[in-house]
């Protein structure tokens, strides 16, 4: 299949609308505001689910729309449609015209940026529809193959393609074309009348190709199939107060859910975090550097600029333990005085635009992950995480444990099974004692939720030693 030669045809389709006539109509629309814009979006998206040996769903789905916001001090006005065309954009620009007049100068344009953090070309069109199935058919058939005690596999396959195009009332316009692919691989053994589960997931901004080679769905496979038969072998969780450690990559979500979204600047400037009004204090132990980077290639949190035309960047939010900001959208960063960090984001044209975290993820210490064990006399070592709640204004949290196992006197015992650990964001960050040098990013799965909206994220953190968390157990 061939690529689109321009792909803001499919923003401007029909004749129903051209750039000039959308940068006239936002101008005029948002000419009481101090600030906002026109977002364009095309989106299309398919997924793939391989259960029982057979393809039971198949997805394909397009969309087109936009959303126009403007902003006048701290009140904003929002009205979106699925149909781009210069009527809808001018029925929407009545709502705008309700907000009271801006009484400040009018905010500026975002910086300019010619970068690419990822391809532009489209991942759906580029493999053929036999070829996905085929891919999901081939991974769970090796599955299958590799242990008798498989009982169930299940193979999710997906990706999106979107192109966006925020066009602003001073004259600025910007335009990002943005793959994602996720493939997903889940066992199911069953030993003895038990069953029990494990999975892998990875993906990023690029194409279907960097999935599709046997050395990547092979490593998922044994991945998945390795944490199901650990599971197999578990014991009931022991509960209670005790040390802690954590492996690299994937536990990073606790750090997103419990510290990330308190780094966010709308709670801060609303004082509704547990981190309101602290920059420049200790937060947590020396040596820990939390970052929000949007920029790093492919990632599946990354974005060459986020949905406001801002370009991302690294941000360091905690460094050496001291606070240093908060992670900015134009709106929040305008009202607390300081510049945008490229974090504002929104789900779809069908939403307006919050201050969201990108890539979260702890920088890498000096300790020797293997020395971190050695000092744990008794507890626990929790390699990956399932689901979990958390209360985004204290940074109280409950994460389970889909991979743990017993520590004593430095050696990894039998593993766990029924583990949460329980506790809130800003104390744990006090409570960590080492930091292991294996800083990674997870394999690209993460979905971030706030306000109803959900939108791709990264994680990462390297081993960490934590003293007195509390464990959830079942254990009696």
């Amino acid at each position: 299949m061939t690529q689109i030669a321009d792909p803001r045809a499919l923003l401007y389709s029909a004749g129903a609308l051209d750039p000039a006539e959308a940068q006239r109509l936002t101008a005029d629309a948002l000419s009481r505001a101090d600030d906002g814009e026109l977002y364009l979006q095309y989106r299309k998206s398919e997924a793939f689910g391989f259960d029982d040996g057979r393809l039971k769903t198949a997805s394909y789905d397009t969309q087109s729309g936009f959303g126009l916001r403007a902003v006048s001090g701290e009140t904003t006005a929002f009205a979106h449609a699925n149909e781009i065309s210069a009527a809808a954009i001018s029925r929407a620009a009545t709502t705008m015209a309700l907000i009271d007049p801006s009484a400040s100068a009018k905010a500026p344009p975002p910086n300019a940026t010619n970068r690419h953090l990822y391809t532009d070309a489209d991942p759906l069109d580029l493999v053929p529809f036999a070829d996905k199935v085929n891919l999901c058919q081939t991974i769970d058939a090796a599955a299958r193959a590799r242990d008798p005690r498989v009982a169930q596999v299940s193979v999710s396959l997906s990706g999106s393609w979107s192109v966006v195009e925020i066009v602003r009332p001073d004259g600025f316009i910007a335009t990002d074309i943005r793959p994602l692919v996720r493939l997903n691989v889940s066992i199911v053994v069953e030993q003895n009348g038990r069953r029990e589960t494990g999975s892998f997931g990875l993906g990023g901004r690029y194409l279907y190709d960097q999935l599709m080679g046997p050395d990547t769905w092979n490593r998922a496979i044994d991945e998945a199939l390795a944490q199901a038969l650990v599971n197999l072998e578990s014991v009931d969780a022991p509960a209670g107060e005790m040390t802690v450690l954590l492996g690299p990559g994937w536990p990073g979500i606790l750090l997103h859910e419990a510290i990330g979204h308190g780094l966010e600047g709308d709670f801060n400037r609303k004082g509704t975090s547990a981190f309101s009004g602290r920059v420049g204090e200790r937060v947590a132990a020396p040596g820990v550097t939390v970052v929000d980077d949007g920029s790093l290639h492919d990632r599946r949190g990354s974005l060459s600029i986020d949905d406001e035309g801002t370009p991302t960047q690294e941000n360091i939010l905690i460094e050496d333990g001291i606070l240093k900001g908060y992670i900015q959208d134009r709106l929040n960063a305008r009202l607390m005085g300081v510049a945008p960090t490229g974090n504002g984001r929104r789900e779809s044209f069908q939403h307006a635009p919050m201050p969201r975290m990108t890539n979260t993820f702890m920088r890498g210490g000096r300790d020797n992950p293997a020395e971190l064990l050695s000092r744990v006399k008794k507890g626990i070592f929790a390699k990956s995480f399932g689901g979990g709640q958390v209360d985004i204004v204290s940074g109280k949290f409950v994460f389970s444990c889909t991979e743990a196992y017993l520590v004593e006197n430095g050696r990894i015992g039998a593993p766990i099974k029924g583990a949460t650990l329980i506790g809130d964001g800003p104390s744990v960050l006090t409570r960590v004692i080492g930091i292991g040098d294996d800083m990674a990013l997870d394999e690209g799965v993460g979905m971030c939720g706030k306000g109803g909206q959900s939108v791709p994220a990264g994680v990462g953190q390297p081993t960490l030693l934590v003293d007195g968390l509390t464990v959830g157990g079942t254990a009696v």
